[in-house]
Order: C-alpha cells, then structure tokens, then sequence
C-alpha cells in the first residue's frame, strides 16, 4: 500500500504560503517518482546556530519543513556548526561575527530542543555539517572552490552592493555559500528549503550538486515574517518578535499588538488554520463585517494553542482580559518577598529578573513603565519601603507580589 497522498493533494500543502518553488515542475516531478517508489524525499533546512532563540519568524520555515514530514518525507535538519565559525553576511553590509564550534554546539542544541516543538520526531534526522566539513583538505577546497565562479559570486546582492561602494569582501566569505552548498552534495538532498534572503546560497547548492553529478535539489523559498511593528522583519534585536517558548501571556498579548494588515498573513505563515477558513476571515476583514480585534483574539488564541494547548490558550485570553479589559491585576502571581527593610529600585527590577540589568531597568522605568498598586514610579533613584503586600507591575504584562521583609 502506497503511503504518500497524490500528487495533488501533496503540492496543495506544499505551496501553501510559498513564495517560489525553483522549478516547480521538478518538483511535481520528484514527487511523482516518490510515489511510485515509496521513497521519501529527503527535505533538507539548515539552521543558523548564531541564533538560537526561536521566533515566530522561524517557525514559518520549520512549519514547511512539518508538512513534508506529514506528508511522508524525511526531514534533514542541518545544524550549520562548521558554517558558524565562517560567519553568513547575508542582509548585512559587512561580515557577522563568526563562532566558536564549542558555541554553534551548545547553539545548535538549544535550536533543535524548541525546533522540536514544531516538528515531528518520527521523521527527522539532525546533522552538524562539521562531520563532513571539519576534515577536508586545502586540496578539497580547492576542488570545491574551482566549481563556482567569482562572478557568479558577485551576483548576490549584498556582495554587489559591497563591491560597487569600495567595502572590503573577505575570501572565506566566499566559502560561506559554497561550504552552505556542499551540504547538500552531502546528504543528496531533493528539496531544500529557506527564507527569501536565502534564495542565493539555496540556488548555489543546486549548481554545486550538478557539477557533483547529482540530481539539483529543488529551491523552496518561504516569505519573511513581519515583526509586531508592523514594519522590518522579526527580530529579536529590534524586539519587535513572538517567541515560541515564550510564556502563554506574552505570545497572547503580543499577537493583540500587530498590526490588522498582519492578520492573515500571520494566519497563513504561522498557524495551522485552514485555508478555507484563513479565506473566509479575509473576506469578513475585507468586508468590514467583523471587527479586526476578534480575528486578532482568533489568532492569539490558536498561537498559544499551537505551542501549549486549548485550555492554557482559554486561560491566557481570560487572563489578559482581566488586566486589560477590566483593568484588574492577573489572577495568579508570582510573590517576591523582600529581603531588607528598604531597597532601590533599580535593584529591586534586577532581583525579581523582570529587567536583565540595571540598565535595562533605568530606561523602563524612566518610559514610565514601572508602578506599584498602579501608580507610576519615574524617578530611577527611588527606595522601596513597604509595610504591606503590594503589586509591581513592569511593561504591560509582568507583575510581580512584593512581600514585606519580616525578620
């Protein structure tokens, strides 16, 4: 008995949300072949371990990667280890700072631990590409290297716009893209996919597998998630993301916070919603027959369900009503209880972890982010003296219980 679905229903869940499949008829065709030998296609994602937090953004790019698994694939996870140490400069205008290999390690790991909140385990199989990089000679890389042309090189963007303005490009920056390549020489891969800031070093690997002698992989790139602002693409370091292993309230409330002209594109990248359903809430949005916020609470609930379950997705949403609807405190916190009579501020925010520094804590609570028993603390300088228990709140959804300090 044949275990792959047909070859329509398998391109209808493999181009959902797709921004281009390079060709998409040696795609059909790879499947076809799939089918008729009842072998899986080996999908392969490479993983930068230079940031090893997982957002939403990545999620979009993991979630193809889920499809393939259901759709009887195999999964190939490749934890660019050995890539790390060079350093990928693509999207920027000068090279990333490179890793140690004992760091894409321990960042690889902390990869695949949330990566595994997506995927399935049955189907998947995780490589660090070290076992095939770390041990080449000059003379292999010379052998790579003589596979691809300098300006063919060129042709990628941000190399273009470097060269054309006098910045330095460093050779081993080369490497990066042929080293990127060769994993999929490797491990045969037939599909790979990324984001579309990944399209050259994707199609690179193509070129690397036709001079290898192999059949080129197919090319499936997948849109960049637009961050909460609404503006640049997710990130962590402009603080404009959704977590995946953050906590029920904060992936609820987050989601609230996007943009309404985000809606469907979060439901579509980042949800398992169907499709139909997706199209008919598009319709009502684009109609005006439904208010944007309920989809929106729609959306949050089912981000929460996807990453927790149903009833912590209920509980977050009652939760967030409690504070921001009816303006009350939430309805279970987290007690601190104070060790001396009087403390600043400052490291008051410090100690009960809800600002990584003082720092951190000075410019929150100079933006008026801090109160207690919602009054507004804005002086930076201040002491903390309570006689009774009372409630810190910092930003819109961190309260802490400070407790007196008995002896």
């Amino acid at each position: 008995m044949n275990k792959f679905p047909s070859i329509n229903e398998q391109m209808d869940i493999i181009k959902r949300g797709v921004q281009e499949i390079i060709p998409e008829k040696e795609l059909e065709e790879k499947i076809v072949r799939s089918i008729k030998s009842n072998k899986p296609l080996q999908v392969k994602l490479g993983c930068d371990p230079s940031r090893p937090d997982l957002h939403l953004g990545h999620s979009v790019v993991l979630k193809k990667l889920r499809h393939f698994q259901d759709l009887g694939h195999q999964a190939i996870l490749i934890i660019g280890d050995f890539t790390g140490i060079i350093g990928d400069p693509t999207g920027k205008n000068k090279t990333r700072p490179s890793l140690t290999l004992e760091e894409t390690k321990i960042n690889g790991k902390t990869y695949f631990d949330q990566a595994s909140k997506i995927l399935s385990s049955k189907n998947v199989t995780i490589k660090y590409n070290s076992e095939w990089l770390a041990n080449k000679t000059f003379a292999d890389i010379i052998h790579i290297s003589s596979k691809y042309t300098i300006a063919r090189m060129l042709e990628r963007d941000d190399f273009t716009q470097r060269y054309k303005s006098g910045e330095p490009i460093a050779m081993h920056e080369f490497l990066y893209p042929l080293a990127q390549a060769y994993d999929s020489v490797a491990i045969k891969a037939d599909v790979e996919l990324g984001g579309t800031d990944q399209k050259f070093n994707l199609l690179v690997g193509r070129d690397l597998q036709k001079e290898f002698g192999q059949m080129p992989q197919v090319i499936i790139t997948l849109p960049l998630l637009v961050g909460t602002d609404g503006v640049d693409k997710m990130s962590k370091s402009l603080d404009n993301y959704i977590g995946i292993s953050e906590s029920p309230k904060d992936i609820y409330g987050k989601t609230l916070s996007i943009p309404d002209n985000l809606i469907i594109d979060y439901f579509t990248l980042a949800t398992d919603v169907s499709t139909k359903s997706i199209t008919n809430s598009k319709k009502l949005l684009d109609s005006g027959e439904i208010n944007p916020r309920d989809v929106k609470r729609e959306l949050a609930r089912e981000l929460v369900a996807l990453y927790y379950s149903k009833e912590i997705a209920e509980n977050a949403e009652k939760e967030f009503d409690e504070i921001f609807v009816k303006k009350n405190n939430p309805m279970n916190i987290e007690e601190f209880i104070l060790n001396s009579k009087s403390i600043s501020l400052l490291q008051l925010l410090v100690d009960t972890k809800l600002c990584e520094s003082k720092s951190q804590a000075k410019r929150v609570i100079e933006q008026g982010g801090v109160s207690i028993e919602n009054k507004k603390i804005t002086d930076p300088m201040s002491n903390i003296t309570i006689s009774e228990s009372v409630v810190l709140k910092v930003g819109k959804r961190n309260f802490i219980k400070l407790i007196p300090f008995h002896k």
